[in-house]
């Protein structure tokens, strides 16, 4: 019998894709789609900048950003986790939403043989359902040139500054620790903040539809102070916008930005091989330079300028601590109908 030679590439093509269907997900080529639930604005550009770009599409993966604030991508992943296949194939969280939605058998827990960067993650920001990917702190954001130095979250509720005060509506939560705080409250405790809200919205307290919205009032001095995270205020900082940051007395907490993936992911060697980029010491410096969030990875070499702005002293450490993942998921509903009935109501 005579084997044509085409009839002889055609059988070593075949034999290859035999072989290859055998290997295990990791070796065989990749491409194809992965879906990101995350925000947008700064922090979706900068995933498309750092991650999505240079890290993803040299595999051939082409990154899909499902974007949003994060109750609707809560809900999506509350609402899809019975079907067989859901929308992301990674979402994105604060920690404090992470835990909550991971307490709902959402995520699979992470498979870090399938990260080569698992070794280089601080230890204390390791969890078994979630990949950390950048953390700040919690601080108090004001305009020097308008106002002194403020102690801490108690300067909101002076009268002498009557409608200067703004909230990020997303970020109701933090707000009402906030607030809760400024009255005495505690981690577990945001009661307090019931009255300081209602005394905020006496004094005009300002609420806005996004982070980018409060940037936009402190820069044309529509209101001089703000809680809002360390690495925000960097930013705008750079924008030219008149902020200084105090880690306010009453203690706060830090936040991690978290990413997961959902049990019925469709791409999850795709979700594997993004959660690795998100790890990549290049990125993680990236996101400090421009956003200011520190990285979560001990390699990522920050130079001295940077952590001159966005560290923190010993003492500024010691007023910080985890939130109350358990007494935040018990009191969410609430916190957040008290907020958008009561409060913006």
């Amino acid at each position: 019998m005579t084997i044509t030679r085409r009839a002889a590439l055609a059988g070593s093509a075949a034999a290859l894709a035999s072989i290859t269907a055998g290997l295990p997900g990791r070796a065989r080529a990749q491409g194809g789609q992965v879906v990101v639930g995350t925000w947008g604005g700064d922090y979706g550009e900068l995933l498309r900048q750092n991650i999505d770009a240079p890290l993803m599409r040299p595999k051939d993966i082409e990154v899909l950003q499902d974007i949003a604030n994060a109750d609707p991508r809560k809900t999506k992943l509350l609402a899809e986790r019975q079907a067989r296949r859901g929308t992301y194939d990674v979402a994105c969280l604060s920690d404090t939403d992470m835990h909550m939605i991971g307490q709902q058998n959402v995520f699979d827990t992470i498979d870090t043989a399938k990260l080569s960067r698992n070794g280089a993650i601080i230890p204390a920001l390791r969890k078994p359902y979630a990949v950390p990917h950048i953390y700040s702190a919690l601080v108090l954001l004001y305009n020097p040139d308008k106002m002194p130095k403020p102690e801490g979250f108690a300067a909101m509720l002076d009268p002498k500054y009557r409608g200067r005060v703004g909230f990020s509506d997303i970020l109701y939560s933090t707000n009402t620790f906030a607030a809760a705080m400024a009255a005495g409250g505690a981690f577990d405790n945001y009661e307090p903040a019931k009255k300081s809200l209602m005394d905020l919205r006496g004094l005009d307290a300002k609420v806005y539809p996004s982070n980018e919205a409060v940037a936009a009032a402190l820069k044309s001095e529509e209101i001089w102070m703000t809680p809002m995270w360390l690495a925000r205020g960097f930013m705008w900082q750079k924008a030219g916008i008149p902020v200084k940051h105090v880690v306010p007395q009453e203690g706060a907490y830090a936040i991690v930005f978290e990413c997961g993936v959902p049990k019925n992911a469709r791409n999850k060697e795709n979700a594997y091989t993004w959660l690795d980029a998100s790890l990549d010491a290049r990125a993680q410096t990236a996101f400090a330079d421009r956003m200011g969030y520190l990285p979560t990875v001990t390699d990522a070499a920050l130079p001295p300028e940077i952590m001159q702005q966005i560290g923190l002293s010993e003492a500024e450490q010691q007023r910080l601590r985890a939130p109350d993942y358990d007494y935040l998921l018990k009191n969410h509903a609430g916190i957040l109908d008290f907020w958008n009935k009561q409060f913006k109501g």
